[in-house]
């Protein structure tokens, strides 16, 4: 049990999670400190380890975003809580994906999981997020020619505001003895299609906005191709595709409300809260 709360290090502390649980932590008198590779209050990047001890400097719990657009990263990890534990961390919650426990071997996502269950010397949250509704408003799901250009084969997701994972995630750093071992799933109140977003968008933002269902090996291989992702990125993104396009996205449940006392946000007022992003995007 941790009894003399230090810091927290907030990895990714500039994302679009991370800087929400640094401030929600803050708000609540923890000593906080974000880590990225830019813009933070250190430098942290996984691939340069002399920044690692340094970012570990008298905490004692860690936000664990793990390296991004990569299928292959367990051995920096493994590394990097090596020296964690060593230097007196006692709990991590770590930001996962939903279905991690089915995610294809190719991808490290629960090769992590299970790399801190085995640790025996300190305590853990994981959270297994459903796709985030910031997607669709920033250059993950943009809207081209009126149009969002994603397979998802009619499928639904319930998708999830940033801000409710951030708060789950604030929940069991501010508390990890209530969370120990813990394993939430944080998603929206509703499962939607991306027709039924796209519904919605255009009835907040007054634009037709349609979505475009193709073909999903088109896709990642034009995700590829154009340099949006690297090439061993593409397993991850058939997978996540595929389990929506498979019936398996998703689906709505009482987590972000059981953890934070609050319901879930809704994507209709999600879209309400973040006008702007449409319009600049409008405006692009």
């Amino acid at each position: 049990m941790i009894t003399s709360p230090k810091t927290t290090l907030v990895l990714g502390g500039t994302g679009r999670t991370g800087k929400l649980v640094a401030r929600g932590l803050s708000a609540r008198g923890f000593a906080v400190r974000t880590a990225a590779r830019h813009g933070a209050d250190v430098t942290f990047d996984w691939d340069d380890p002399t920044t690692h001890r340094a970012a570990l400097a008298g905490v004692d719990r860690v936000y664990l975003v793990t390296p991004v657009a990569r299928a292959r990263f367990a051995g920096a990890v493994a590394d990097f809580l090596d020296l964690a534990v060593g230097t007196g961390v006692r709990h991590v919650t770590h930001l996962g994906t939903y279905g991690s426990d089915r995610a294809p071997p190719e991808v490290d996502i629960l090769a992590v999981e299970r790399d801190l269950v085995g640790r025996g010397t300190i305590s853990h949250s994981i959270l297994r997020p459903a796709w985030v509704m910031q997607n669709f408003a920033d250059d993950h799901l943009p809207i081209v020619d009126g149009a969002i250009v994603v397979p998802t084969g009619g499928g639904a997701e319930a998708f999830v505001d940033a801000g409710d994972i951030a708060a789950v995630a604030v929940e069991t750093l501010a508390r990890p003895e209530a969370h120990a071992g813990a394993v939430y799933a944080p998603t929206g109140p509703r499962a939607l299609t991306v027709a039924e977003a796209a519904i919605i968008l255009s009835e907040e933002t007054g634009r037709p906005i349609r979505h475009l269902d193709v073909d999903r090996d088109a896709w990642v291989d034009g995700a590829v191709a154009a340099g949006f992702v690297p090439a061993d990125y593409a397993v991850m993104l058939r997978w996540l595709t595929g389990a929506i396009i498979a019936g398996d996205g998703s689906r709505p449940n009482g987590d972000v409300e059981t953890v934070t006392g609050r319901p879930a946000t809704d994507f209709r007022t999600f879209v309400q809260r973040n006008l702007a992003a449409w319009v600049v995007q409008a405006a692009e």
